[in-house]
């Protein structure tokens, strides 16, 4: 089971089950039923009005996990209204055959910014230590599924030492920052959306360039416009540099779906007999590091 995907869907259902049964999630049933089966429908329909040749409800089922975990309203309709915005938003708005915002954060702005009934709870996921280090090894499974940890890493370095020297230039404690650390939204956010491979950098240095620039945009949000959901809201306006990004350093782009044994990228770098039984995965994943691939 090589398509990190499958990971992504296992471990947000599992979070989402579990906050539900012990966490006690302010969502409603009915809410995530029609969230879901939006996300599918939507997946469906934009599948064959675009001509695509078969129908993947892997992705459909990342982001309307997502909007489960993360979107809170009162309203059936707009949980129906934010699961369409989220899928079409992947089908729609595109550069050069990639995604302009993750599906899931347009979703949640756009819904959000146009209506008073949504709005996404930053605590809602407590502050457990041990749910937390559940999270951190639930999402540090899937960035490395996707060759995505390192912007993961970046943002959440990033954001920690903004918060640690905000702190210290108001002369705070440090478990003020770290009590704001202790987020499960952050920890979904960090490890589950910044790190979707089909909305970042293609190149390592341009993935760290943008974490750095959506952590800035997150601080610069949460204390200096004291709007809550910074790290939302930074993040889709700081996606529109990414084709600036990919421009200025380029590399290859990600496949979701790896060819045979070794993915596509690593194909390209063979040279000769590139066998695993020979040493050859090891040195196509450090051409791969080299180039910035991985």
């Amino acid at each position: 089971m090589r398509d990190p995907r499958l990971y992504q869907i296992a471990t947000l259902a599992l979070l989402l089950g579990y906050g539900l049964a012990r966490l006690g999630f302010d969502v409603p049933a009915l809410h995530v039923v029609l969230i879901l089966s939006t996300a599918l429908l939507a997946q469906l329909a934009f599948t064959r009005a675009c001509g695509l040749p078969r129908f993947d409800p892997r992705s459909a089922l990342i982001s309307g996990l997502s909007l489960c975990l993360l979107l809170r309203t009162g309203s059936p309709a707009l949980a129906v209204t934010a699961a369409l915005v989220t899928i079409a938003s992947k089908f729609l708005l595109r550069w050069r055959g990639k995604h302009v915002f993750n599906p899931t954060n347009f979703g949640l702005v756009a819904m959000m910014a146009l209506t008073g009934g949504v709005w996404v709870s930053p605590g809602q996921w407590g502050h457990s230590v041990l749910f937390a280090f559940l999270m951190a090894c639930l999402g540090g499974l899937v960035v490395y599924r996707a060759w995505r940890s390192d912007v993961t890493a970046a943002f959440l370095a990033s954001y920690a030492a903004l918060l640690v020297g905000r702190a210290l230039w108001l002369g705070d404690p440090l478990s003020i920052p770290l009590h704001q650390l202790q987020s499960g939204a952050l920890l979904l956010f960090s490890f589950f959306m910044i790190s979707d491979p089909k909305t970042t950098p293609d190149s390592r240095a341009g993935r760290i360039l943008f974490a750095m620039l959506v952590a800035a945009g997150a601080w610069y949000v949460q204390f200096r416009l004291f709007r809550p959901s910074g790290i939302l809201w930074s993040l889709a306006v700081c996606s529109a540099v990414v084709a600036l990004l990919d421009r200025l350093l380029p590399a290859r782009r990600y496949d979701w779906a790896p060819k045979g044994v070794f993915h596509g990228a690593q194909v390209d770098l063979r040279s000769g007999d590139a066998g695993p039984r020979r040493g050859g995965e090891g040195r196509l994943r450090l051409l791969r590091l080299l180039r910035g691939q991985g």
